[in-house]
């Protein structure tokens, strides 16, 4: 049986991007592994698996909250990146991509988001 959260392009993209960012925090400083590498990777992994919890969900309500707790996380870690790039651990053209997958795959949450609470109030 097919997950729900398998179709949706927000998981899809931020799962990918939780897997990218694991390998790309291998090269950071060993003394930052406790520090700001396993704050990237927790911010990361989180994006994804908010969304993956809030569609098992049995509301709607309570998906569109996991959503919110997904930007919550992209938040962080947008902000964890620019701090990689100033740190010189990301070099600022693949920090950047970073950032730009980021701000697409928070559009898509947001429009997931539009679009359920669409779908609460034409039923309302």
């Amino acid at each position: 049986m097919e997950k729900p959260h398998y179709r949706l392009n927000c998981w899809k993209y931020s799962f990918k991007l939780s897997v990218d960012l694991y390998k790309a925090t291998r090269n950071f400083p060993s003394e930052e592994k406790f520090g700001i590498i396993s704050q990237i990777r927790r911010a990361a992994t989180s994006i994804p698996v908010n969304i993956a919890e809030g569609a098992a969900r049995n509301s709607t309500k309570e998906f569109i909250q996991f959503l919110y707790i997904s930007l919550g996380s992209l938040s962080e870690l947008d902000t964890f990146l620019l701090l990689s790039i100033e740190l010189g651990y990301l070099e600022k053209e693949i920090g950047q991509y970073y950032l730009t997958e980021l701000d697409g795959i928070g559009k898509l949450i947001t429009g997931l988001i539009k679009k359920l609470k669409s779908d609460i109030s034409s039923k309302g």
